[in-house]
Order: C-alpha cells, then structure tokens, then sequence
C-alpha cells in the first residue's frame, strides 16, 4: 500500500492500535503508521543516546578541525565559537525532536518530510532530503573514517622519529587508503553483529568520549611545562592565517567550522528509533541529551587543549614533529617537555584513536538503518537487497553498502586533498540541509495540521522550527565562503561545487526518472 504524504496526519492520538493491550509505545506508533516490526526493538534511551553522542564524539570532530580553528580565529574562535554553534544547534535538535516523537522510524528525517509536505509533495520533498541524508551520512563515515586513518599516520611519525627527534616515518596517500579500507572493514564486521552486541559497544564507545575528554583536558595541560595565560585562552584572536584573510568577522565564522562539523550526526537516534524502546519519548531525548552532553563535555576539551597553546604558527608548521598535526603536537610536546620523552603523547593519541574509532563504528550504524528504510520505501538501485535483514534482524546488506560506498568516497584524496575536503563540506552542509527540510514543512505546509507525538514543543515549536531554519539557511551561505586569498584550484571553498553538484544530480534524478515511479514511503501492513 503506498502512502503519499498526508494520509496519517490526522492522527488523533498515538494510542495503541490492538484495543487498548499494552505494548511498546514506538512499536504501536510504528504500526499505526503502516510498518511491521521487521528490526528487534532492544535499544533502551542509554543505547539509543551512545550511538549520536558517539558519532557527535568532540574527541573525533575537535581533534580533526583543531587545526581549521587554530588558524582562523584561535581560541576566540572555538572558544565563544562553540557556545554559538551549540545553541543553534539545540534548537535544531528539539525541533527534531518534536518531529521524531510523532514519527518513529528508521526513515526519519525523509520520512517526516513526506509527512510534513502534504500529499502534492510528499515523494519530492522525501526523495530530496532522503539523498541530502543518505550521502551526507556517507560523508560523515568518509571524514571520519579518513581522519582516523590521518591520525595512524601520525602516530606512526612520532613513534619512529625517536629520542633524536630523526625524520620518522610517513605513510603515503595509497597506504592511507589502505588503512581507512581496514578500519571500514572492521566497521561493517561490528555492525554486522546482533544489535545487542552493537548497543554494549555503543555504551563503551559513549563511556570512552566522556573518560577520554576528562582525562585529556586535565593531563595535558597538568603536563605541560608551558602554559598560556587565561587572557589568551579567553581573548586572543589569531588573525594570522597565512590565507591572506584579514577580515576578522571572516575569519571568525570559518572558524565556527570546527563546531558544526563536531556536532553533527545526531539524525542516529532517530534511525535507531524502530530498535529503541518507547522511541517516541526515548528517539527525542537521544536526539537533545546527544547535542547538549557534546557541549558540556566539548567545551570542556577545548578548554583543556587551547591552555596548553603558547605558539600557533609553530603548531601550525608542516615541519614541525608531528607534520603540521596541531594537536597531536600539543601531547607530544607537553610529555616531551617535562619527561624528555613524547611517548605519553603518543598514548593520548591512541586515546584519541580509539574514540574516533568508535565514532566510525556507529557513524556505519546509523547508515545502514538510513540504507535500510530508503530501499524499503523503493528510492534505491536494487531496493529489495538492500533492506533484507538476517536472522539476526540486522540489515547486513545496507551495512556492507555504507561501508564500500564510505570507502569509494575516500578515492577521491588520491586525486586531491582538495577533492576530498568536499566530503567535509556534504557531512557538514548537505546533512544539515537534511536536517532543515522537513523542520521547514513542519513551520510551512503542515504548521497547522501538525499532531504532535509525547514529546513537543507546544506553542514554541514554530518559533523554534523557524529558527533552526535560519540557522541552516546562514552557516549554508558563510562556509561558502572563499577560505584562502587569492581563489586558485587549490584554494577554492569547494563547500557550494559539493552541495550544488548533489542538489542538481538529485534534482536532475527526479525530473528524468524518480518522479515517475518513487511516490513517497511504502508502508507494508495492509490497511
């Protein structure tokens, strides 16, 4: 039976539909809703909060884009930049939250909009921001799974340089590839495991970012031999990029990269959600304690880190211990310096490691849940493989997708590093477009026709949706902005290529092909 959009929007109520027998109250919406049970719902808040707050994972998105903040800004930048970026963000996740209380599923966020645009609608709005999710998440798993391999690379360095501070040892872009492919390996075999193994690895992946952070942001600067000041931390604004950016609000907003690309991914909870018990409460809380636990505990790591700077450009320098890695050079130098040995700094490193690891892992979870829900609603090649599921009620196929399609993306850094910068640009951008869209038609077309699930924002939710919206709208325009001065191959913000490149394809997509056959989601129990 195919759904368009407004069929289910008069919902009066989320009660159960087996005449009043109490059962899971995400189970009873989801079949209200027109879809059986097919994933085993065994995810409790606590497992459903780990997978987004370990793809959110600070250690992963502030180690990786310290460098991005370092040089544009400093610690003005990531310091107040953080807070900035965390409130607007909030506002997106309870307007997501809200919207993922009345519709629990593993579709999520182009489910809701084909919900949320009404019948004429629904299958474009749904196809648009099905594709903006899906390759934004493909993205995000790219990044990571990237930089993982970059921070082996790394450690590899500075393992092999030795006391006499020699030149050490340098994987190239092909060996790289090679561990970036062994690490998404080692993803899709986790993910392939019952979700009761991947819910005990999501809790460990949660309890590692928070020890992890804690740890850092006290042993580095507790180590360290040089400190700066409270003034610096607090007040110095580095306009010193060596990009030939002068304008300070310029420099200021490319360094609000660091923070948005950090907390991203919290779209996991809501494709967790037909695993989640009572997801209609437990998907929204997820989705808000994810993105606010980031902020505390991020602001947290930062705070650490930035005390332990005394010397931007040298942390910047490509010849310097570490290649140019800022904060893999703050661990080594801050051991290296009171201990005459940076091993400890290697260690913090693997520390480091380790929660970008797990971010990878369940970066792959939410994935393949997103793989699983589109091809079940018909909108991928080869649908009906990709949304089986094992014995095990995992979506196997949609995992070892995510997987292979995350590691083709990363072809692209053989080519260019300037290239592959355009994956960051789709995990930040393309998925927050993502996250707008049906916040937008949730604000517009279904403002009034909007029944809410138990978890809402009453009267506030158009305000807070509209705000979400500008947000999205705004950081869309300024991370387009040119990064460096003058604008060359090298140097061209490749943010609007990659974003207006995927909007044409799926738009070009539905005008030739989709428009005629893909009509929305597909829901599979009979009225």
């Amino acid at each position: 039976m195919v759904s368009g959009g407004g069929d289910r929007m008069a919902l009066p109520s989320h009660q159960p539909p087996n005449g009043g027998v109490s059962q899971d109250s995400g189970h009873a919406r989801l079949h209200e809703l027109g879809y059986k049970q097919e994933l085993k719902r065994d995810l409790s808040l606590l497992s459903n909060f780990a997978f987004s707050f370990s793809i959110i994972s600070v250690l992963t998105g502030v180690t990786t884009l310290y460098n991005t903040g370092l040089r544009y800004g400093g610690p003005v930048s990531f310091v107040y930049g953080w807070f900035i970026t965390g409130v607007f963000t909030v506002f997106v996740g309870l307007s997501m939250g809200e919207i993922c209380s009345s519709y629990p599923t593993s579709g999520g966020l182009y489910y809701w909009s084909a919900k949320l645009a009404g019948p004429k609608w629904a299958p474009f709005a749904s196809w648009l921001t099905g594709w903006f999710n899906i390759v934004g998440q493909w993205a995000v798993t790219t990044s990571v799974d990237f930089s993982l391999a970059q921070l082996i690379n790394v450690i590899v360095l500075l393992s092999t340089r030795g006391g006499n501070g020699g030149d050490g040892t340098s994987i190239n872009k092909y060996g790289t590839i090679g561990i970036h492919a062994g690490i998404l390996f080692l993803h899709a075999l986790i993910n392939s495991l019952p979700i009761s193994y991947l819910s005990l690895f999501g809790q460990v992946a949660a309890a590692w970012n928070v020890a992890g952070v804690f740890l850092l942001m006290i042993l580095i600067p507790c180590v360290a031999t040089e400190r700066a000041s409270a003034k610096f931390v607090f007040t110095h604004f580095n306009t010193d990029n060596g990009e030939g950016i002068s304008n300070k609000f310029h420099i200021f907003v490319l360094g609000l990269l660091l923070s948005q690309y950090t907390i991203t991914g919290y779209d996991a909870s809501a494709h967790m959600t037909e695993e989640t018990k009572n997801a209609d409460t437990n998907g929204p809380k997820g989705i808000i304690s994810s993105i606010v636990i980031s902020i505390i505990v991020g602001w947290g790591y930062i705070l650490g880190i930035t005390f332990a700077v005394t010397n931007i450009p040298y942390l910047l320098d490509e010849n310097n211990e570490a290649g140019g890695y800022a904060i893999a050079e703050i661990f080594y130098l801050a051991f290296k310096s009171r201990y005459g040995s940076g091993v400890g700094g290697i260690v913090c490193l693997g520390v480091v490691a380790v929660a970008i690891f797990f971010c990878g892992m369940s970066s792959v979870t939410s994935n393949s849940r997103m793989v699983y829900a589109f091809s079940r609603d018909g909108a991928m090649p080869l649908s009906p493989f990709w949304h089986k599921v094992n014995k095990h009620e995992v979506p196997v196929n949609a995992v070892w997708l995510s997987a292979f399609i995350s590691f083709c993306m990363a072809l692209t850094s053989l080519g260019s590093l300037v290239a592959f910068n355009a994956m960051v640009s789709i995990a930040t951008i393309g998925l927050y477009i993502a996250y707008a869209l049906p916040i937008f038609f949730r604000v517009t077309m279904a403002r009034k026709s909007f029944v809410p699930g138990p978890f809402n924002l009453g009267r506030y939710g158009v305000l807070v949706g509209w705000i979400s919206v500008l947000w999205v709208a705004t950081i869309s325009v300024l991370f387009s902005l040119p990064v460096a001065y003058p604008i060359t191959i090298e140097t061209l913000n490749y943010t609007p290529v990659a974003v207006g490149g995927l909007l044409i394809i799926t738009v070009l997509a539905w005008i030739l092909s989709a428009r005629h056959w893909f009509k929305g989601p597909i829901t599979n129990i009979e009225a």
